[in-house]
């Protein structure tokens, strides 16, 4: 009740710097702020930790495992681009899923910082290895993608990880759950060493809050061939927004999505990923897609107001929710 009565307090007595009331609700606000924040509009969270990946292994042995014989065939792109200090640890995360039906294809766009060694040095365990010049990240997932059959496809941007187990937990729900054509999971938030920063815990999926806002961990998320083959693919014309476009189209295509309770991959934050040209492209895809689905002009105010319940429904989540590690 200090809280209310002190914020009832400020819209009367705003000027009055030393009232005592006002002091204390402030007080708790502060004291509230971190649970009361959406973990999607952050990733550094805490401190760096070390990821805990036999926590991670065992949480994602889900109890609808099912026989080797019986796991759809997966396909996963990766597409490569200058990113010679992570792409081995990108790489290394998906060969060492064991998986008994995976094709794994790496597209590199003729890197110039020493990735190409780095993928040579694995084309013997890769499906396909292609290195020469493409039009970007999407045209690269494109080509990456005409080139394998899997039932189950995804694709793992050069600098992020699959976490450990991640692809048996995502083909046994697919074997178990025909009706569903599109699968994403909590996300884990990485720093440039693989220390754990943050993490997000996202409620169940809700298609109007997607098409105000990109909440789907894209590292994380799998779908089914024939919905790819629906919508044609990725629109190599964006360059930020790439991902959330093919949600929405996939949503708009009748695609049905599940969250699934669990972290199927991290999400890699460094200093050198941040530029303001970049930002810029994104806001101007952002404002783009929100405008296909909604009546301009799009403000900062109307995705606040259109987005509040869900990441209301995200914090309480994230609080209630317990994990395993």
């Amino acid at each position: 009740m200090v809280l209310i009565f002190g914020i009832f307090r400020y819209t009367r007595v705003s000027n009055q710097q030393d009232d005592p009331t006002l002091r204390a609700a402030i007080k708790h606000l502060k004291r509230l702020a971190p649970w009361l924040t959406p973990q999607l509009v952050r990733f550094a969270q805490y401190p760096p930790r070390p990821l805990n990946l036999a926590a991670i292994a065992d949480a994602n042995q889900s109890s609808e495992a099912i026989a080797n014989d019986l796991l759809p065939p997966i396909s996963i792109v990766t597409p490569s681009y200058n990113q010679a200090q992570y792409v081995e640890r990108t790489l290394l995360s998906v060969l060492n899923q064991d998986y008994p039906q995976l094709e794994y294809v790496v597209q590199d766009g003729v890197s110039t910082d020493g990735s190409q060694d780095v993928l040579e040095g694995y084309r013997q365990r890769l499906t396909r290895l292609i290195i020469e010049p493409d039009q970007g990240q999407g045209d690269a997932v494109n080509r990456g993608f005409h080139l394998t059959n899997g039932l189950i496809m995804a694709f793992l941007n050069s600098d992020d990880l699959l976490l450990p187990g991640a692809l048996r937990r995502v083909g046994s729900f697919f074997a178990a759950k025909p009706q569903v054509d599109v699968v994403y999971s909590h996300r884990l938030i990485i720093d440039q060493n693989d220390q754990e920063i943050g993490r997000w815990i996202l409620p169940p999926h809700n298609a109007r809050a997607l098409t105000w806002v990109d909440y789907v961990p894209q590292e994380t998320l799998f779908w089914r061939r024939h919905i790819w083959d629906a919508v044609g693919g990725i629109d190599p014309t964006f360059r930020y927004a790439l991902d959330w476009d093919l949600l929405l189209r996939f949503q708009a295509a009748g695609a049905r999505f599940a969250r699934l309770p669990a972290f199927l991959g991290a999400f890699r934050v460094y200093p050198e990923q941040k530029t303001s040209a970049w930002n810029d492209i994104g806001e101007q895809e952002k404002t783009r897609l929100r405008e296909r689905h909604h009546r301009p002009p799009i403000t900062s105010r109307r995705v606040w107001l259109a987005t509040r319940p869900y990441m209301l429904r995200q914090v309480i989540t994230a609080h209630f929710s317990k994990q395993p590690f």
